[in-house]
C-alpha cells in the first residue's frame, strides 16, 4: 500500500529558493528529520514509510549522506532571506529512525548544530520502536547529544498489538525505557486506543502498563481508519470489526481520569505531561506556528508563512540531493485568512487556549458554553479552552469558532 498523495501546490525553483524578501529576525525554529524506513508496515499506517523490498536500489546505509546534503540546502536558502535563527528543537521522526545506525543520527545532529546552532537547552528527539534499540545504542544516542527518546508502546495488550501489525512484545517496552532512563535520556511512550476489537478493559490495562513505566510524557491517540491501509481492507472484508467511535470516546475519557490521577496533566488533546512540566516542545512549536525545516522524503516544512514539502520516495529525494537540486515537490504560500483559520484550529487543542480577542467571531462562544464544549471560567478570563466534552468534539468546536 502506497503511502499516501502529497498536495500539488505551486512549483518550487530548483534552487529552493524562498518566495519571501527577508524574514523578520526572532521566529523559533526547529528541525523534522524525517527517516522513512520500516522492517514491517503496520495495518493502520498511512505515512511516508518503506520496507526494503520497496526501496530497490536505496540503501539505509547512504540514507544520512542525502540529508546532509538537505542540511547544506537549506542554510542556503535561509539565508538568502535572513534567516539565522538557531534551532530549539530537533526531531528524528519516521518511520522507524532507530533502524539507521546510532551513528548516522548522531551524525545529522552534529551537521545540524555545525549548520544551524542549537540552544544550550534545546530538545532533541528521537522516536524509537521497543525492539529497534538496546542500552548500548541508546547510550550512544545520549553521548551524541540526544535528550528524549519517544517509544512507540501503542499496546501492552499482546492481541491488541498483533491488530496493530506490531513486532515487539509488551515485555520488551520496561527494558528499553529503563535502559533509555539509565542513559540519562527524557522517556515518552505512544498509545494508540480503539483498535478492532480492543475492550476498555484492554486499554485500561495498557494505560496502566504506561504509567507503571513513569516516563515523564504520554501520548494517546485514537485508531483512525485511513483509506486504502491494509487494516481498511481487512475490516470492510469483514475479518477485523469496524472502529466504536463510542467506544472510543470512553478510552479517551478513562485515559484522562488515570492519567491525571497519576500526575499527569494535558496540554494538546492527546498528550499528556507529568505535572504539566514536560510537553513535547517540538510539538507545541508545531501549534504555535512556529518555523521548521522537514528533511527528508515527503517532509513537510513551514517557514514565515511558506509551506513546501519534499518529493515523497526515497530515491527520488536522494537522486534531486546529489544533482544539486531542491527536493521540494511543491509549496503553498498562506494569506491573512488561512493563517488565521489554522490558529484557531490549532490553538484550541491546546489547554491553554486561545485568546477571545484573537477570534475572527465570537458569536458561537455563548452558545459553545451552554453546550459545555468550551469552559465558561476560562473565556470569561479572555481565553477560549475546552471542556473534556469539547475534547472528545474539537472539531465540532473549531468550526464554530471560524
Amino acid at each position: 500500500m502506497p503511502p499516501s498523495a502529497l498536495p500539488l501546490g505551486e512549483p518550487v525553483p530548483a534552487d529552493g529558493a524562498l518566495p519571501l524578501d527577508e524574514v523578520a529576525p526572532g521566529r523559533q525554529f526547529g528541525a523534522y528529520v524525517h527517516i522513512p524506513f520500516c522492517r514491517v508496515r503496520c495495518g493502520y499506517c498511512d505515512f511516508n514509510t518503506y520496507t526494503a523490498d520497496e526501496l530497490g536500489s536505496v540503501s539505509r546505509s547512504n540514507y544520512a549522506d542525502s540529508v546532509l546534503r538537505e542540511i547544506a540546502l537549506a542554510r542556503s536558502v535561509l539565508d538568502r532571506v535572513g534567516h539565522h535563527e538557531p534551532l530549539s528543537t530537533v526531531f528524528f521522526g519516521g518511520g522507524t529512525p532507530t533502524l539507521l545506525a546510532a551513528d548516522d543520527l548522531v551524525t545529522v545532529l552534529a551537521a545540524l548544530r555545525d549548520t544551524f546552532g542549537i540552544v544550550a537547552d534545546a530538545e532533541i528527539t528521537v522516536e524509537a520502536n521497543p525492539d529497534t534499540v538496546d542500552a548500548n545504542k541508546l547510550a550512544a544516542l545520549r553521548a551524541g547529544g540526544v535528550t528524549r527518546v519517544s517509544f512507540g508502546m501503542q499496546s501492552a495488550v499482546p492481541s491488541v498489538l498483533a491488530t496493530l501489525d506490531r513486532t515487539h512484545t509488551p515485555e520488551r517496552v520496561p527494558e528499553v525505557v529503563a535502559a533509555a532512563k539509565a542513559a540519562g535520556l527524557e522517556t515518552s511512550v505512544d498509545l494508540i486506543y480503539g483498535a478492532p476489537g480492543e475492550t476498555l478493559a484492554d486499554w485500561e490495562r495498557s494505560l496502566e502498563a504506561a504509567i507503571a513505566l513513569e516516563p515523564t510524557h504520554i501520548s494517546a491517540y485514537a485508531l483512525i481508519v485511513e483509506p486504502g491501509t491494509a487494516l481498511e481492507r481487512r475490516i470492510r472484508r469483514g475479518e477485523l470489526p469496524p472502529v466504536d467511535d463510542d467506544l472510543q470516546a470512553e478510552m479517551y475519557e478513562l485515559a484522562d481520569t488515570r492519567l491525571q490521577a497519576a500526575g499527569f496533566s494535558w496540554y494538546e488533546i492527546s498528550n499528556w505531561s507529568l505535572a504539566g512540566e514536560h510537553p513535547s516542545r517540538h510539538n507545541l512549536a508545531y501549534w504555535h506556528d512556529t518555523d521548521w525545516w522537514g528533511f527528508g522524503p515527503g517532509a513537510h516544512s513551514h517557514i514565515a508563512g511558506v509551506r513546501f514539502w519534499n518529493v515523497k520516495h526515497p530515491a527520488a529525494y536522494g537522486d534531486r540531493l546529489a544533482a544539486g537540486v531542491s527536493p521540494a515537490h511543491g509549496r503553498e504560500v498562506l494569506d491573512a485568512d488561512a493563517r488565521q483559520l489554522e490558529r484557531v484550529l490549532l490553538r484550541t487543542r491546546l489547554a491553554e487556549g486561545l485568546p477571545v480577542a484573537e477570534l475572527p467571531d465570537r458569536s458561537r462562544v455563548a452558545e459553545l458554553i451552554a453546550d459545555q464544549l468550551v469552559d465558561a471560567t476560562a473565556a470569561m478570563r479572555g481565553r477560549i479552552v475546552l471542556t473534556l466534552r469539547g475534547r472528545l468534539l474539537a472539531d465540532v468546536v473549531a468550526r464554530a469558532l471560524t
